[in-house]
């Protein structure tokens, strides 16, 4: 048994409770040694594993990949699949960035439940990950760069080869024979990791022969300092963050700067969103949260929008316009509604309901997302109102108020649906129901 081997069974034997072992394969150099060692070790332990390959479309030869992923995986006898994703080229973001981001998502689709994803950065990649946090001037945060073992989805996302150098990977594969893709565009140094690839790091190896093994260490030194931060001020974000994922904001107004951005910084990694930038941190206070108690703040940041609403911070996604959109609702029909908001259901219920609809009303019900214009009574209402002003009083989120749906018939309000029905047509004989997982779409 070879030492890489020894090392990948040391690692995985402290994954033993895994479900599942999922493999990154992009069919590079590090990924066909990794996925080569994984599946000996899992056929070896009884494991079940399965490899994922990402087409991102960007390279002419990515077709070609994908046939040569297959053929591998066929020889070794393991699962394989592919995902297909779309990179937006012209919205100003990074290629990699995105690339990235939409490898991971594609990714995560496989990690159930204790599930661990398991990825090939070497050594070498976590030096390069190091100097570009340096270049952009990363505080502890970004010079942690890559962890070995982190939450991921469902389960985890493990690195067995971080401390093992690219020429190991080479040696190991040359000597069993194993052959890999070499992506053309790793040689273009318009990307700033190539530039370091090529230029940079061969030339701070000469002088300094250990320097990845350091900056190992330092990266590691970095996420321990970062753990600890976590760790004090965790009671204080949890005494900050509200059920809904909100941040409140009177408990940020009274400490000093450096503990309320850290705060914000642990709220964004808490949901799941990439880091503000220290602009950002600024701006999400002085804009978002000090804004006039009239205003309504937005601060797009890298992945989502920061906006305010009762004294307290929201992380929103960035929707579509839904403005247009309208559809027929029919009796026991769900209707999928649009911008992964889940489904809508008109069911029959005969009582406990709180619609009643004659048979004309039942076929000429639709559902829409404008309130522009419309008017409606609640039920136990003396007078009608506009629906601007019920969802002010239903305190209902601006970003929300275009998102859900309301029923009409003729132009009039039937209900809004989790607020309110109209008096005119409240009773017991029906209900619309709200379901708002894409799981329960798939199940109806």
């Amino acid at each position: 048994m070879t030492q890489l081997s020894l090392d990948i069974d040391k690692t995985l034997q402290q994954l033993t409770h895994a479900n599942r072992f999922v493999i990154a394969l992009s069919g590079g150099l590090d990924s066909i040694v990794l996925t080569t060692l994984v599946k000996q070790w899992c056929h070896e332990n009884d494991k079940s594993c399965i490899a994922v390959h990402v087409h991102h479309g960007l390279s002419a030869n990515a077709d070609h990949w994908v046939d040569v992923v297959k053929n591998f995986c066929h020889q070794i006898e393991l699962q394989c699949v592919i995902e297909h994703v779309q990179l937006d080229l012209n919205n100003g973001d990074s290629i990699e960035q995105q690339a990235r981001q939409k490898r991971y998502q594609a990714l995560s689709q496989h990690i159930g439940d204790n599930d661990v994803l398991l990825t090939g950065q070497h050594a070498d990649d976590q030096l390069e990950t190091f100097l570009l946090a340096l270049k952009r001037g990363s505080g502890p945060k970004g010079l942690s760069s890559m962890p070995q073992c982190a939450p991921f989805g469902k389960g985890f996302i493990v690195r067995p080869l971080l401390q093992v150098a690219r020429s190991e990977l080479e040696a190991y594969a040359q000597s069993q024979k194993l052959k890999w893709i070499e992506d053309e565009s790793n040689d273009d140094e318009r990307y700033d990791r190539n530039f370091l690839r090529h230029r940079i790091v061969p030339e701070l190896k000469m002088r300094w022969p250990s320097i990845a093994s350091s900056v190992e260490r330092s990266a590691q030194l970095c996420a321990e300092q970062e753990s600890l931060l976590d760790e004090l001020l965790s009671d204080r974000l949890e005494n900050a963050i509200n059920a809904d994922g909100s941040l409140s904001i009177a408990p940020l107004v009274a400490i000093s700067d450096l503990m309320r951005n850290r705060l914000i910084r642990m709220w964004f990694e808490q949901l799941g969103k990439l880091m503000p930038s220290a602009k950002q941190l600024s701006l999400i206070w002085q804009e978002v949260a000090l804004a006039k108690e009239d205003a309504n703040p937005i601060l797009n940041v890298v992945d989502c929008q920061v906006r305010r609403f009762s004294n307290k911070l929201y992380l929103v996604e960035r929707g579509e316009d839904l403005t247009q959109w309208t559809y027929q609702i029919t009796l026991n029909e769900p209707v999928q509604l649009p911008d992964d908001l889940g489904c809508l259901c008109l069911e029959k219920c005969g009582s406990g309901g709180s619609l009643s609809l004659n048979e004309e009303q039942l076929a000429g019900l639709t559902v829409t997302f404008d309130p522009e214009g419309l008017s409606a009574k609640p039920v136990g209402r003396q007078h009608s109102r506009k629906l601007k002003k019920l969802f002010q009083e239903y305190q209902v989120p601006s970003w929300l108020r275009r998102r859900t749906p309301i029923i009409l018939f003729e132009g009039k309000v039937v209900a809004v649906v989790g607020l309110f029905v109209d008096q005119a047509f409240s009773g017991q004989e029906c209900d619309v129901v709200w379901y708002k997982t894409t799981q329960f779409v798939q199940e109806l």
